[in-house]
């Protein structure tokens, strides 16, 4: 760091995370991060989610974590709760299917059926 202005825009990048992290309204992505979910992979699976949603400069996004969603087998879990739908839970997500599911269901409202619970368990 060599300067104020350098140290300012560090600073307005880690407010804008934040930010990312604590919107109250809106659509909620939430990342299983129990014992299994980490294991399973969840913490690059939220990162992906964290980057996406700031790349995209998303709004009324929140980027959060939960513990155990229950269903250990599927990890990693990620819900997606939109206001006025039901929620839509995916499973054994990757980081690659992150810029899909933020583009078709955050984006466009269009839910990647063959990633959610009900298709896998079905299968």
């Amino acid at each position: 760091m060599k300067s104020l202005a350098e140290l300012a825009a560090i600073r307005d990048k880690a407010l804008g995370d934040v930010q990312v992290r604590t919107e109250k309204d809106g659509t909620r992505i939430v990342v299983g991060m129990a014992t299994c979910g980490i294991a399973a992979g969840a913490r690059p699976v939220l990162t992906a989610f964290l980057e996406e949603v700031a790349k995209r400069e998303l709004k009324g996004v929140t980027v959060t974590q939960t513990g155990c969603i229950g269903v250990c087998r599927l990890e990693p879990i990620v819900e997606v709760y939109k206001p006025g739908e039901e929620r839509v839970t995916y499973v054994k997500v990757t980081p690659d299917m992150v810029p899909k599911i933020v583009s078709q269901h955050i984006v466009n409202g269009s839910p990647v059926v063959e990633n959610t619970i009900g298709y896998v368990e079905n299968r």
